[in-house]
Protein backbone atom coordinates (compact mmCIF):
# COMPACT_ATOMS: atom_id res chain seq x y z
CA UNK A 1 0.00 0.00 0.00
CA UNK A 2 2.78 2.30 0.87
CA UNK A 3 5.17 1.81 -2.04
CA UNK A 4 1.55 2.42 -4.42
CA UNK A 5 1.03 5.89 -2.27
CA UNK A 6 4.63 6.69 -3.24
CA UNK A 7 4.49 5.54 -7.26
CA UNK A 8 1.35 7.86 -7.35
CA UNK A 9 3.14 11.30 -5.17
CA UNK A 10 6.34 10.49 -7.75
CA UNK A 11 4.07 11.01 -11.03
CA UNK A 12 2.52 13.90 -9.92
CA UNK A 13 5.73 15.34 -9.08
CA UNK A 14 7.07 14.49 -12.56
CA UNK A 15 3.42 16.27 -14.86
CA UNK A 16 3.91 19.04 -12.18
CA UNK A 17 7.60 19.42 -13.38
CA UNK A 18 6.97 18.94 -16.94
CA UNK A 19 4.04 22.16 -16.81
CA UNK A 20 6.25 24.38 -15.39
CA UNK A 21 9.12 23.26 -18.32
CA UNK A 22 6.48 24.12 -20.85
CA UNK A 23 5.68 27.81 -19.96
CA UNK A 24 9.30 28.72 -19.43
CA UNK A 25 9.88 27.70 -23.05
CA UNK A 26 6.80 29.03 -24.09
CA UNK A 27 7.55 32.61 -22.21
CA UNK A 28 11.71 31.92 -23.74
CA UNK A 29 10.70 31.71 -27.02
CA UNK A 30 8.44 35.08 -27.36
CA UNK A 31 4.85 33.28 -27.02
CA UNK A 32 2.42 34.73 -25.29
CA UNK A 33 0.61 32.67 -22.62
CA UNK A 34 -3.20 32.28 -23.68
CA UNK A 35 -4.18 34.37 -20.30
CA UNK A 36 -2.44 37.10 -21.67
CA UNK A 37 -3.99 37.18 -25.20
CA UNK A 38 -7.75 37.07 -23.97
CA UNK A 39 -7.07 40.52 -22.34
CA UNK A 40 -5.60 42.30 -25.77
CA UNK A 41 -7.82 44.49 -27.89
CA UNK A 42 -7.86 43.64 -31.59
CA UNK A 43 -5.95 45.81 -32.99
CA UNK A 44 -7.64 48.32 -35.40
CA UNK A 45 -7.09 49.40 -39.60
CA UNK A 46 -4.39 51.54 -40.12
CA UNK A 47 -4.71 54.90 -41.32
CA UNK A 48 -4.26 55.00 -45.55
CA UNK A 49 -1.57 57.47 -46.38
CA UNK A 50 -1.70 58.55 -50.22
CA UNK A 51 0.23 61.12 -51.91
CA UNK A 52 -1.19 64.45 -53.39
CA UNK A 53 -0.88 62.53 -57.20
CA UNK A 54 -2.74 59.51 -55.79
CA UNK A 55 -5.69 61.26 -53.96
CA UNK A 56 -5.94 63.14 -57.63
CA UNK A 57 -6.27 60.04 -59.68
CA UNK A 58 -8.21 58.30 -57.11
CA UNK A 59 -10.94 61.16 -57.15
CA UNK A 60 -10.92 61.53 -53.40
CA UNK A 61 -12.95 64.38 -52.26
CA UNK A 62 -13.48 65.38 -48.49
CA UNK A 63 -16.16 66.94 -47.35
CA UNK A 64 -16.98 68.58 -43.25
CA UNK A 65 -19.87 66.76 -41.67
CA UNK A 66 -22.40 68.74 -40.14
CA UNK A 67 -25.76 68.00 -38.60
CA UNK A 68 -28.59 69.84 -41.38
CA UNK A 69 -32.28 70.21 -41.77
CA UNK A 70 -33.72 67.74 -44.01
CA UNK A 71 -37.16 67.09 -45.43
CA UNK A 72 -38.38 63.69 -43.98
CA UNK A 73 -39.53 61.18 -46.22
CA UNK A 74 -41.90 58.03 -46.29
CA UNK A 75 -40.57 54.49 -47.37
CA UNK A 76 -42.74 52.59 -49.25
CA UNK A 77 -42.94 49.56 -51.82
CA UNK A 78 -45.35 50.09 -55.10
CA UNK A 79 -45.55 48.83 -58.59
CA UNK A 80 -44.68 49.94 -61.74
CA UNK A 81 -47.98 50.66 -64.45
CA UNK A 82 -48.84 52.78 -67.12
CA UNK A 83 -50.69 55.70 -67.55
CA UNK A 84 -54.31 55.05 -67.49
CA UNK A 85 -54.68 58.73 -69.52
CA UNK A 86 -52.92 57.57 -71.72
CA UNK A 87 -53.97 54.07 -72.16
CA UNK A 88 -56.56 52.38 -74.05
CA UNK A 89 -57.88 48.56 -75.34
CA UNK A 90 -58.42 48.38 -79.28
CA UNK A 91 -61.53 46.56 -79.89
CA UNK A 92 -64.03 46.16 -83.03
CA UNK A 93 -67.43 47.53 -83.01
CA UNK A 94 -68.74 44.65 -85.00
CA UNK A 95 -67.72 41.03 -85.58
CA UNK A 96 -65.81 40.29 -88.48
CA UNK A 97 -62.69 37.83 -89.47
CA UNK A 98 -59.66 39.90 -89.55
CA UNK A 99 -57.74 39.50 -92.91
CA UNK A 100 -55.01 42.35 -92.48
CA UNK A 101 -52.83 42.68 -88.79
CA UNK A 102 -50.79 45.42 -89.76
CA UNK A 103 -48.80 45.90 -86.35
CA UNK A 104 -46.75 43.84 -83.51
CA UNK A 105 -46.02 44.38 -80.30
CA UNK A 106 -43.56 46.94 -79.39
CA UNK A 107 -44.42 49.20 -82.41
CA UNK A 108 -45.06 52.79 -82.01
CA UNK A 109 -48.04 54.06 -83.55
CA UNK A 110 -48.83 57.60 -84.32
CA UNK A 111 -53.12 58.45 -83.36
CA UNK A 112 -54.89 56.98 -85.94
CA UNK A 113 -52.61 55.09 -87.66
CA UNK A 114 -54.38 51.59 -88.95
CA UNK A 115 -53.62 48.56 -87.13
CA UNK A 116 -56.00 45.92 -88.39
CA UNK A 117 -58.50 45.19 -91.37
CA UNK A 118 -61.56 42.71 -90.70
CA UNK A 119 -64.56 42.06 -92.88
CA UNK A 120 -67.72 42.45 -91.18
CA UNK A 121 -70.96 41.04 -92.66
CA UNK A 122 -73.03 43.28 -90.16
CA UNK A 123 -70.88 46.12 -91.99
CA UNK A 124 -71.67 45.60 -95.00
CA UNK A 125 -76.17 45.63 -93.79
CA UNK A 126 -75.37 48.24 -92.33
CA UNK A 127 -73.93 50.08 -95.30
CA UNK A 128 -76.11 48.65 -97.51
CA UNK A 129 -79.27 49.62 -95.23
CA UNK A 130 -78.16 53.09 -95.18
CA UNK A 131 -77.82 53.39 -98.86
CA UNK A 132 -81.10 52.35 -99.34
CA UNK A 133 -82.91 54.39 -96.88
CA UNK A 134 -81.00 56.93 -99.18
CA UNK A 135 -83.10 56.03 -102.24
CA UNK A 136 -86.30 55.28 -100.49
CA UNK A 137 -86.23 59.33 -99.03
CA UNK A 138 -85.25 60.55 -102.57
CA UNK A 139 -88.45 58.16 -104.30
CA UNK A 140 -90.66 59.29 -101.21
CA UNK A 141 -89.83 63.05 -101.46
CA UNK A 142 -90.45 63.31 -105.38
CA UNK A 143 -94.15 61.64 -104.31
CA UNK A 144 -94.45 64.33 -102.02
CA UNK A 145 -93.36 67.00 -104.62
CA UNK A 146 -96.02 65.56 -107.27
CA UNK A 147 -98.71 65.34 -104.82
CA UNK A 148 -98.21 68.90 -103.79
CA UNK A 149 -98.40 70.08 -107.39
CA UNK A 150 -101.18 68.19 -107.89
CA UNK A 151 -103.39 69.57 -104.75
CA UNK A 152 -103.18 72.87 -106.37
CA UNK A 153 -104.90 71.47 -109.28
CA UNK A 154 -107.33 69.55 -107.13
CA UNK A 155 -106.23 66.69 -109.33
CA UNK A 156 -105.77 64.38 -106.35
CA UNK A 157 -107.68 63.70 -103.17
CA UNK A 158 -106.35 65.53 -99.84
CA UNK A 159 -105.82 62.10 -98.38
CA UNK A 160 -103.31 61.20 -100.91
CA UNK A 161 -101.32 64.18 -100.69
CA UNK A 162 -101.28 62.93 -96.57
CA UNK A 163 -100.55 59.62 -97.37
CA UNK A 164 -97.62 60.56 -99.46
CA UNK A 165 -96.44 63.33 -96.64
CA UNK A 166 -96.12 60.26 -94.31
CA UNK A 167 -94.46 58.02 -96.46
CA UNK A 168 -92.12 60.68 -96.52
CA UNK A 169 -91.49 60.89 -93.04
CA UNK A 170 -90.83 57.52 -92.59
CA UNK A 171 -87.87 57.31 -94.85
CA UNK A 172 -86.30 60.13 -93.29
CA UNK A 173 -86.62 58.60 -90.04
CA UNK A 174 -85.26 55.30 -91.53
CA UNK A 175 -82.66 57.44 -93.01
CA UNK A 176 -81.61 59.05 -89.45
CA UNK A 177 -81.94 55.97 -88.19
CA UNK A 178 -79.51 53.69 -90.77
CA UNK A 179 -77.17 56.84 -89.95
CA UNK A 180 -77.03 56.97 -86.22
CA UNK A 181 -76.29 53.36 -86.20
CA UNK A 182 -72.98 54.31 -88.71
CA UNK A 183 -72.17 56.84 -86.27
CA UNK A 184 -72.45 54.42 -83.26
CA UNK A 185 -70.05 51.96 -85.31
CA UNK A 186 -67.25 54.86 -85.78
CA UNK A 187 -67.43 54.25 -89.33
CA UNK A 188 -68.44 56.32 -92.66
CA UNK A 189 -71.18 55.03 -95.21
CA UNK A 190 -69.06 54.66 -97.72
CA UNK A 191 -66.39 52.02 -97.80
CA UNK A 192 -62.11 53.33 -98.16
CA UNK A 193 -61.74 53.49 -101.95
CA UNK A 194 -60.93 49.79 -103.30
CA UNK A 195 -62.34 47.92 -100.42
CA UNK A 196 -65.60 45.78 -99.80
CA UNK A 197 -68.60 47.49 -98.11
CA UNK A 198 -67.81 44.85 -95.52
CA UNK A 199 -64.13 46.30 -94.98
CA UNK A 200 -63.78 47.69 -91.36
CA UNK A 201 -60.37 49.40 -90.78
CA UNK A 202 -59.69 49.64 -86.88
CA UNK A 203 -56.98 52.65 -85.76
CA UNK A 204 -54.86 53.94 -82.70
CA UNK A 205 -56.90 55.91 -80.90
CA UNK A 206 -53.66 57.80 -79.39
CA UNK A 207 -49.94 57.40 -80.21
CA UNK A 208 -48.21 55.28 -78.12
CA UNK A 209 -46.55 52.09 -78.03
CA UNK A 210 -48.59 48.46 -78.14
CA UNK A 211 -47.74 46.87 -75.20
CA UNK A 212 -50.57 44.02 -75.99
CA UNK A 213 -52.02 41.80 -78.97
CA UNK A 214 -54.06 39.29 -79.10
CA UNK A 215 -55.36 39.94 -83.16
CA UNK A 216 -54.37 36.86 -85.19
CA UNK A 217 -54.39 37.00 -88.86
CA UNK A 218 -57.72 34.86 -89.99
CA UNK A 219 -59.51 34.63 -87.07
CA UNK A 220 -62.76 35.88 -86.32
CA UNK A 221 -62.74 38.43 -84.09
CA UNK A 222 -66.37 39.36 -81.43
CA UNK A 223 -67.45 42.87 -81.70
CA UNK A 224 -65.92 44.59 -78.72
CA UNK A 225 -63.20 42.18 -78.40
CA UNK A 226 -59.64 43.61 -77.70
CA UNK A 227 -57.39 43.23 -80.43
CA UNK A 228 -54.95 45.29 -78.92
CA UNK A 229 -53.60 47.43 -75.96
CA UNK A 230 -51.97 50.66 -76.95
CA UNK A 231 -50.19 53.01 -74.27
CA UNK A 232 -48.54 55.92 -73.86
CA UNK A 233 -45.58 55.12 -71.92
CA UNK A 234 -43.28 58.49 -71.74
CA UNK A 235 -45.13 59.10 -68.38
CA UNK A 236 -46.33 56.11 -66.40
CA UNK A 237 -47.98 55.46 -62.47
CA UNK A 238 -46.19 53.92 -59.32
CA UNK A 239 -48.74 52.83 -57.20
CA UNK A 240 -48.17 52.70 -53.46
CA UNK A 241 -49.71 51.99 -50.02
CA UNK A 242 -50.67 54.82 -47.11
CA UNK A 243 -51.10 53.23 -43.77
CA UNK A 244 -54.16 55.44 -41.81
CA UNK A 245 -51.12 56.88 -39.73
CA UNK A 246 -49.46 58.69 -42.42
CA UNK A 247 -52.23 60.09 -44.53
CA UNK A 248 -51.87 63.21 -42.47
CA UNK A 249 -47.99 63.84 -43.74
CA UNK A 250 -48.87 63.36 -47.47
CA UNK A 251 -50.74 65.75 -49.65
CA UNK A 252 -51.31 65.76 -53.52
CA UNK A 253 -48.54 67.57 -55.03
CA UNK A 254 -45.68 65.81 -53.01
CA UNK A 255 -42.11 65.10 -54.57
CA UNK A 256 -41.31 61.40 -54.57
CA UNK A 257 -38.36 59.50 -55.52
CA UNK A 258 -38.26 56.21 -57.01
CA UNK A 259 -35.82 53.26 -57.82
CA UNK A 260 -36.03 50.03 -59.12
CA UNK A 261 -33.73 46.96 -58.94
CA UNK A 262 -33.22 46.81 -62.12
CA UNK A 263 -31.24 49.96 -61.93
CA UNK A 264 -30.23 50.69 -58.74
CA UNK A 265 -27.93 53.32 -59.96
CA UNK A 266 -30.78 55.81 -61.23
CA UNK A 267 -33.54 57.27 -59.32
CA UNK A 268 -36.11 58.77 -60.82
CA UNK A 269 -38.10 61.56 -59.73
CA UNK A 270 -42.24 62.18 -59.64
CA UNK A 271 -45.06 63.53 -57.95
CA UNK A 272 -48.18 62.09 -56.14
CA UNK A 273 -51.14 62.86 -57.84
CA UNK A 274 -53.26 61.34 -56.60
CA UNK A 275 -54.36 59.57 -52.84
CA UNK A 276 -57.39 57.69 -52.38
CA UNK A 277 -60.83 58.22 -50.50
CA UNK A 278 -61.45 55.17 -49.24
CA UNK A 279 -59.14 53.21 -47.33
CA UNK A 280 -59.32 48.85 -47.54
CA UNK A 281 -60.91 47.60 -44.21
CA UNK A 282 -58.22 44.97 -44.14
CA UNK A 283 -55.22 47.01 -43.91
CA UNK A 284 -55.75 50.25 -42.86
CA UNK A 285 -54.43 51.87 -46.31
CA UNK A 286 -55.65 53.98 -49.03
CA UNK A 287 -53.91 53.69 -52.36
CA UNK A 288 -51.51 56.69 -53.56
CA UNK A 289 -50.51 57.27 -57.28
CA UNK A 290 -47.08 58.66 -58.00
CA UNK A 291 -46.53 59.82 -62.07
CA UNK A 292 -43.01 59.72 -63.07
CA UNK A 293 -41.51 60.79 -66.10
CA UNK A 294 -40.36 57.61 -68.83
CA UNK A 295 -38.98 59.24 -71.64
CA UNK A 296 -36.32 56.84 -72.49
CA UNK A 297 -38.40 53.95 -71.20
CA UNK A 298 -36.97 52.65 -68.38
CA UNK A 299 -39.74 51.74 -66.30
CA UNK A 300 -41.46 48.96 -67.18
CA UNK A 301 -45.16 47.89 -66.07
CA UNK A 302 -45.06 45.29 -63.75
CA UNK A 303 -41.72 46.16 -62.09
CA UNK A 304 -41.76 46.50 -58.16
CA UNK A 305 -40.48 49.87 -56.73
CA UNK A 306 -39.08 51.49 -53.87
CA UNK A 307 -41.12 54.70 -52.64
CA UNK A 308 -39.98 57.50 -51.07
CA UNK A 309 -42.52 60.61 -50.59
CA UNK A 310 -41.41 63.96 -49.19
CA UNK A 311 -43.77 64.52 -46.01
CA UNK A 312 -44.40 67.69 -44.45
CA UNK A 313 -41.67 67.47 -41.66
CA UNK A 314 -38.60 68.28 -40.81
CA UNK A 315 -35.38 66.65 -39.36
CA UNK A 316 -31.59 67.65 -38.21
CA UNK A 317 -29.30 64.93 -38.60
CA UNK A 318 -25.86 64.03 -39.57
CA UNK A 319 -25.90 62.53 -43.23
CA UNK A 320 -23.44 61.67 -45.84
CA UNK A 321 -23.86 60.72 -49.48
CA UNK A 322 -24.65 56.99 -50.55
CA UNK A 323 -20.87 56.87 -52.26
CA UNK A 324 -19.48 57.65 -48.88
CA UNK A 325 -20.38 54.56 -47.67
CA UNK A 326 -18.94 50.77 -48.36
CA UNK A 327 -18.90 47.40 -47.27
CA UNK A 328 -16.36 46.58 -45.70
CA UNK A 329 -15.97 42.99 -43.52
CA UNK A 330 -19.35 43.03 -43.41
CA UNK A 331 -20.08 46.41 -41.73
CA UNK A 332 -20.72 50.32 -43.46
CA UNK A 333 -17.82 51.83 -43.19
CA UNK A 334 -17.18 55.68 -43.85
CA UNK A 335 -13.43 57.26 -44.57
CA UNK A 336 -12.07 59.94 -42.33
CA UNK A 337 -9.22 62.02 -43.60
CA UNK A 338 -6.70 62.38 -40.35
CA UNK A 339 -3.59 64.46 -40.74
CA UNK A 340 -2.11 62.75 -44.06
CA UNK A 341 -4.35 59.78 -43.96
CA UNK A 342 -7.49 57.95 -44.00
CA UNK A 343 -9.20 56.41 -41.58
CA UNK A 344 -11.84 53.69 -42.11
CA UNK A 345 -14.63 54.00 -39.26
CA UNK A 346 -17.38 51.80 -38.98
CA UNK A 347 -20.63 53.37 -39.11
CA UNK A 348 -24.37 52.41 -38.36
CA UNK A 349 -26.53 54.16 -40.78
CA UNK A 350 -30.28 55.25 -40.91
CA UNK A 351 -32.97 56.07 -43.36
CA UNK A 352 -32.00 56.94 -46.78
CA UNK A 353 -33.27 59.14 -49.16
CA UNK A 354 -32.61 61.62 -51.85
CA UNK A 355 -28.88 59.91 -52.28
CA UNK A 356 -27.94 60.59 -48.67
CA UNK A 357 -27.98 58.53 -45.40
CA UNK A 358 -28.56 59.16 -41.89
CA UNK A 359 -25.30 58.01 -39.75
CA UNK A 360 -27.11 57.44 -36.34
CA UNK A 361 -23.03 56.55 -34.61
CA UNK A 362 -19.34 56.21 -35.88
CA UNK A 363 -19.40 59.70 -37.26
CA UNK A 364 -19.20 63.27 -35.13
CA UNK A 365 -19.98 66.53 -36.53
CA UNK A 366 -17.16 68.08 -37.76
CA UNK A 367 -15.34 64.67 -39.10
CA UNK A 368 -13.87 65.19 -42.74
CA UNK A 369 -15.59 62.50 -44.47
CA UNK A 370 -14.19 61.05 -48.20
CA UNK A 371 -17.60 61.92 -50.16
CA UNK A 372 -16.12 60.43 -52.88
CA UNK A 373 -13.36 57.87 -53.86
CA UNK A 374 -14.37 56.04 -51.27
CA UNK A 375 -14.52 52.45 -52.98
CA UNK A 376 -10.61 53.22 -54.32
CA UNK A 377 -9.94 53.90 -50.67
CA UNK A 378 -11.18 50.46 -49.95
CA UNK A 379 -9.48 48.57 -52.86
CA UNK A 380 -6.15 50.39 -51.35
CA UNK A 381 -6.84 49.54 -47.58
CA UNK A 382 -7.46 45.74 -49.03
CA UNK A 383 -4.51 45.25 -51.36
CA UNK A 384 -2.56 46.56 -48.10
CA UNK A 385 -4.03 43.85 -45.85
CA UNK A 386 -3.53 41.07 -48.32
CA UNK A 387 0.55 42.02 -48.83
CA UNK A 388 0.65 42.03 -44.94
CA UNK A 389 -0.78 38.86 -44.61
CA UNK A 390 1.82 37.46 -47.67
Amino acid sequence: MRASRKIIYFGVLIAAAALVASMTFRLSSGVMAPEAATHDEKPSAPALKLGADEIRRAGIKVERLEAAEYAATLAAFGTVGPNRNAFARVTPPVAGRLVKVAVDLGAEVPAGSPLAVLESPELAEARTAFRQSQTELDLARLNLDRAQKLSVDAAIAQKDVLRTRADYERARAALAAAEARLATLGVTAEPPAGSSPASLTVSAPLAGTIVERTAVLGEYAQAYQPLFTVADLSTIWVETNLYDRDLAHVAVGASATITVSAYPDRRFDGKVTYIGNILDKDTRTAVARIEVANADGRLKPGLFANVEIATSGKRKALRVPEGALVLLQGQMTAFVAIGDGFEPRPVETGERSGGMVIVRSGLEAGDEVVVSGAYALKARLLKSQIGAAD
